[in-house]
């Protein structure tokens, strides 16, 4: 009976998840090399987006950086991180040693400047004066409460008890970022984080149509397996109190 019940269930979570696939379930090839007409159809995007990558990045200048449409501009903060991440992960040098020897070479320059230009009747450096608007600061301070306050929400809703998902969710992120944390440094993870928001994007944007093919296709799957993890395990479990229940 329970292998009866099974198969039962099965059937159920694929007739529910196949939907238009079942007329291609007689030619495999054609799913696995999709013809370019069935790639221009309309395909759900990735993560169910609407826009282009270039809006999704925010638009501008970071958008242009990223995508390498001012190929100038990603060379150069590409090729900056991997000289900071050379200097202080390979060469092992101390960012507070560095910093000082920077700022006592600097110093010394624009000190000596300053009094070597009345000698030579020369004009002396002119030295901008340096400021952090106030207006500027006063944004990213907002901008930074609204994040944590809406973090600690999202972490408070699902310390409760009532999404499930959620917490199987945020526990397999956290140990993930854990074992990443113990197999390589802050400064490598950071230099590997913006390698991949130069290449990943750029990638996806130029094979989009391929991606979200198969990405659609991959979605389904996970969905028919989660449908069978939650009827088996997940439904079984005991939620904690709804957010209605009144005390």
């Amino acid at each position: 009976m329970a292998e009866r019940s099974e198969e039962t269930l099965m059937e159920k979570i694929s007739e529910k998840f196949r939907g238009s696939d079942s007329s291609d379930s007689d030619d495999d090839k054609s799913k696995l090399k999709p013809s370019q007409s069935s790639l221009k159809s309309k395909i759900n995007r990735l993560f169910g987006r609407e826009r282009p990558v270039h809006s999704v990045l925010g638009g501008g200048k970071p958008a242009d950086i990223f995508l390498w449409k001012d190929k100038k501009a990603s060379a150069a903060v590409l090729g900056g991180a991997t000289a900071i991440w050379v200097l202080f992960e390979l060469m092992e040098c101390h960012l507070l040693s560095l910093v000082c020897h920077f700022l006592i070479f600097s110093l010394a320059a624009l000190f000596l400047w300053s009094n070597a230009a009345t000698f030579i009747n020369k004009s002396p450096p002119q030295i901008p004066q340096l400021s952090i608007a106030e207006d500027l600061a006063v944004n990213i301070a907002l901008s930074l409460r609204f994040e944590i306050n809406r973090l600690l929400a999202v972490l408070k809703e699902i310390a409760s008890g009532r999404e499930l998902k959620k917490f199987l969710a945020v526990i397999a992120g956290l140990w993930l970022l854990s074992l990443i944390g113990s197999s390589c440094s802050f400064l490598t993870l950071l230099y590997a984080v913006i390698v991949l928001v130069h290449t990943v994007p750029f990638v996806y944007e130029k094979y989009e149509d391929k991606i979200d093919f198969y990405w659609e296709k991959a979605v389904i799957e996970i969905k028919k397996q989660y449908a069978v993890f939650d009827a088996k395990v997940l439904s079984k479990i005991p939620k904690g109190p709804s957010k209605d229940k009144k005390h």
